[in-house]
């Protein structure tokens, strides 16, 4: 199969034949149809998150936003055969423990992460494990391209807004980054009901987040930014999205939170912040303000998501901006060190 492989970290990776992918007596192989390009893979790529314990095992084929058709499965594969038509949430369960039972299965991790831990969509076969725990199956009327662009960024999006932030129908909800993740938040949030006020440097990302939905846009170059939140949200944002994960942004949303509100930590910092983020304690303290972490997407929330995908209500689609050759893979990753992607990029060719 014809993959773009991850060799030496920071450096151009290799499109490569690599032999074909056979399943264990639980796994299923997919022969991806479309894999987004990911701001996760730019921080694989860069080798970040060690200091959470994410260590990549070199070479590696990255690419957790996919979706495709199932191949071949093993013979202990009961729920899904050759033919059917799936997606994969990047986080990989085992469908037993505590947390899978209690519908926490995006934090289960017992087979870690595909494109981390296993190899991923940036080949044209993908081999899953424990199959039938971890493939989801696509409604007839969601095609792979969709089934890509809601595959990491899109479902954490919904999962820390409707599951951890429940998110209502009138609530101000602010989202500090507009890049992949946040330009999905600021679709979802809208779709739910909320005002959405959308925070980025940069005007052309400002200008899509107004196209999905946002009511204002703030460019945080022009100022106090948590003043400009505080009046257009007349006290503050019931709910504040970190979509990026810095100082920059994590910090600001905090305080752009009214008394009582919500702020959701969905981005992931790099070498500068190494995980490590000071936070307002006090004014979080005297206001009450809830501080919510919020990682991936469990399985029970993906027949609500894809339900409103196959309605029409959300369209991560619309997101997808660029779609690319295998071979263009490191150009892009190279864009998003200077933010200089919009929406989502999208592998279609092999």
């Amino acid at each position: 199969m014809k993959a773009a492989v991850l060799v030496q970290f920071r450096e151009p990776l290799e499109v490569r034949e690599l032999p074909d992918p056979t399943p264990g007596p639980g796994d299923a192989v997919i022969r991806v149809e479309a894999c987004g390009i990911c701001r996760s893979d730019w921080h694989a790529w860069q080798g970040d998150w060690t200091w959470a314990g994410v260590q990549l095992n070199l070479p590696r084929v990255l690419g957790h936003e996919f979706g495709g058709v199932v191949e071949a499965v093993g013979e202990q594969v009961r729920n899904f055969k050759p033919g059917d038509r799936v997606t994969v949430p990047f986080h990989l369960a085992c469908g037993r423990c505590e947390y899978c039972y209690s519908g926490r299965s995006n934090i289960c991790l017992a087979y870690g992460a595909i494109g981390f831990h296993f190899d991923g969509g940036y080949g044209k076969l993908v081999m899953v494990p424990n199959a039938d725990v971890n493939l989801v199956r696509l409604p007839e009327n969601v095609d792979f391209g969709t089934a890509a662009a809601l595959g990491c960024r899109y479902m954490t999006a919904y999962h820390a807004l409707a599951d951890r932030a429940v998110v209502r129908p009138g609530e101000w909800v602010a989202v500090f980054g507009v890049g992949g993740v946040g330009l999905s938040a600021v679709q979802i949030a809208s779709g739910l009901g909320a005002q959405v006020v959308a925070v980025d440097i940069s005007d052309e990302k400002l200008r899509l987040a107004r196209a999905e939905g946002a009511v204002e846009a703030v460019n945080a170059t022009g100022g106090d930014v948590v003043k400009r939140v505080k009046q257009i949200t007349n006290g503050g944002a019931h709910v504040s999205v970190d979509a990026l994960g810095s100082v920059n942004t994590a910090v600001p949303s905090v305080l752009s939170v009214r008394k009582g509100g919500r702020h959701i930590q969905v981005g992931l910092t790099g070498q500068q912040e190494k995980g490590m983020i000071p936070v307002p304690v006090d004014a979080m303290v005297f206001q009450e303000i809830s501080f919510i972490p919020s990682f991936g997407c469990p399985a029970t929330s993906y027949p609500g998501l894809l339900n409103l995908v196959a309605a029409g209500k959300l369209n991560p689609s619309r997101l997808v901006t660029r779609t690319v050759r295998v071979e263009d893979v490191t150009s892009v990753l190279q864009a998003m060190t200077e933010f200089g992607t919009t929406g989502f990029t999208v592998i279609t060719e092999w």
